[in-house]
């Protein structure tokens, strides 16, 4: 019921803008060993190229354990608690195998009337970073930021805002150290059918360049739905998802530039399957 963390200012418009678009084939499937670990294995060819990974994850009461191996030999582990001795209290700890510099703990605090978001590198000369937003479920205003205590510089300073309606958000952002100016909205048109309307146009100072998408998308019925995005650089993309049974979603996506017709047109696949 709060305002959330800074990360959610504007999702809805992205989630609808750019979430499940893919250009690729991505295969991911999902077992449960019998203790209750849960094991996920993807495939992804890009160009001429196979990525994969597997990750495992185990719960155990409030405590999480993420461990994924990429195909480039790196490890990813994080280890999440809730309720760390407060309610509203996460603790995020994470690290990457062999990179030494890439340790992280990080601190979540969601309030009815705040969230906030702070990190620190586990280095000598650490990346620090804090978000903060401070308002309810109607309203949001926060601020993010990152400091290189090797240089007292800081590296990332954005600020948003976000205004929630009964079917509307509106969200404006200032990103990249003052240099970008981001206005979104999220129209939920009709609730019975998931139809969605949204829009975000992106102003860049130092390039003086303008970017403009639009997007929509509808539920042709329970467990299908289509999206479609244009933008002002003339490419249109399309998906249709459908969920063939529970937790099991199968997306076709492509992609066109009309601006120049005679290039291929992109085509992805995603395949998820659950258990």
């Amino acid at each position: 019921m709060g305002p959330g963390l800074y990360t959610e200012i504007g999702k809805k418009a992205r989630d609808l803008l750019y979430k499940d678009y893919v250009t690729d084939q991505k295969f991911t499937i999902t077992t449960y060993t019998a203790n209750g670990v849960a094991i996920t294995a993807s495939g992804t060819k890009k160009n001429e190229l196979i990525l994969g990974e597997i990750q495992s994850q185990l719960k155990n009461k409030n405590i999480t354990v993420d461990v994924k191996t990429t195909s480039d030999a790196n490890v990813f582990t994080t280890v999440t608690v809730d309720e760390l001795g407060t309610p509203g209290l996460k603790t995020i700890l994470s690290f990457i195998v062999p990179d030494q510099k890439s340790g992280k703990v990080e601190l979540q605090y969601l309030h009815d009337y705040l969230g906030v978001s702070s990190s620190i590198g586990l280095t000598a000369n650490p990346v620090v970073n804090l978000a903060g937003v401070f308002g309810n479920k109607n309203f949001a205003l926060g601020a993010d930021v990152s400091l290189d205590t090797a240089t007292g510089n800081f590296t990332k300073y954005n600020v948003g805002l976000n205004v929630t309606n009964a079917d509307l958000i509106a969200s404006l952002t200032l990103n990249n150290k003052g240099d970008s100016l981001s206005a979104s909205y999220y129209h939920l048109v009709s609730p019975l059918t998931n139809t969605a309307v949204g829009a975000e146009l992106t102003r860049s100072f130092s390039t003086n360049e303008n970017s403009l998408t639009f997007g929509t998308q509808y539920a042709l019925d329970p467990l299908t739905t289509v999206k479609a995005r244009f933008n002002n650089f003339g490419k249109a993309s399309a998906l249709i998802q459908h969920e063939w049974r529970p937790k099991s979603i199968v997306t076709i996506s492509g992609e066109v530039d009309t601006k120049a017709i005679e290039k291929s047109s992109k085509v992805g696949l995603s395949l998820v399957l659950k258990p």
